[in-house]
């Protein structure tokens, strides 16, 4: 007998089915962008760079990438869910179930985290045709890869709700989650930046993220990954926390 409330699992198989059933918005953008990182950043310039730390550079921003692609669509998936529900006033039909606030939010976070896990395999893969891929701290992928794709989807929920139409949601993607991740280390080592630099970057919490996904694929790190699971764990619950709370009050969700 399953332990988890029929709506809960209702709710959030409902959310998982809504992006498998559109693959080609879901899956093949990530697909044909990362084939062009891959080829222009890896092969390209690496030819010219070839090792960062001992190692290869096409690999060195792999983990990066996987990165991007896992909290791009887990945001996008939160919040599209949301502020589209709000737009066509469907979610009225979840917050009269008998769902209780938590379940309800718990639900968008699990279904954008799956969509976040799922990109984030499928660029692996892509990674795979054009450098040999491992994984030298399978456990410590797999927590980074829960942890930073639960943490997305949750902040995804505050944006769907907070957002008035749908420029603010594509605003918050392009210019507030994608330049965190170009500035947290993905191209570059943060160990080469002058030490100024280099002490901002440590506020980004794109650099933790990073580093712990390249510590799960190559076993290397310059931030401890101790460290950065705490720090993005104590985020996770943070951010989960406000987005019950936010649904608690009805914020975004009443006129």
């Amino acid at each position: 007998m399953s332990v988890l409330p029929v709506g809960f699992k209702t709710l959030t198989r409902r959310e998982i089915l809504r992006f498998l059933r559109r693959p080609k918005n879901t899956f093949v953008p990530p697909l044909v962008t990362n084939v062009l990182y891959f080829s222009v950043f890896g092969v390209i310039l690496g030819q010219r760079i070839n090792e960062i730390n001992g190692v290869p550079y096409v690999l060195f921003i792999l983990p990066g990438l996987v990165v991007l692609g896992a909290i791009s669509n887990a945001f996008e998936n939160a919040s599209f869910s949301i502020f589209h529900g709000r737009w066509n006033e469907y979610i009225d039909e979840a917050l009269t179930s008998p769902l209780s606030y938590t379940q309800m939010a718990l639900a968008y976070v699990v279904a954008g985290a799956t969509r976040g896990l799922f990109v984030g395999v499928l660029i692996a893969i892509v990674g795979a045709a054009f450098t040999s891929v491992g994984a030298a701290r399978p456990l410590y992928l797999v927590a980074f890869g829960l942890v930073v794709t639960l943490l997305f989807s949750g902040i995804g929920i505050v944006g769907g709700l907070w957002a008035d139409d749908w420029d603010d949601l594509t605003m918050m993607n392009q210019f507030i989650v994608r330049p965190l991740v170009f500035f947290g280390g993905v191209f570059y080592s943060i160990a080469e930046l002058p030490a100024t630099l280099r002490a901002v970057s440590l506020l980004n919490p794109m650099v933790y993220m990073v580093n712990g996904v390249r510590y799960g694929f190559v076993g290397q790190a310059e931030v401890d990954p101790h460290l950065s699971l705490l720090v993005l764990s104590g985020l996770t619950v943070a951010v989960v926390a406000l987005d019950v709370a936010l649904f608690r009050r009805g914020y975004g969700l009443t006129e």
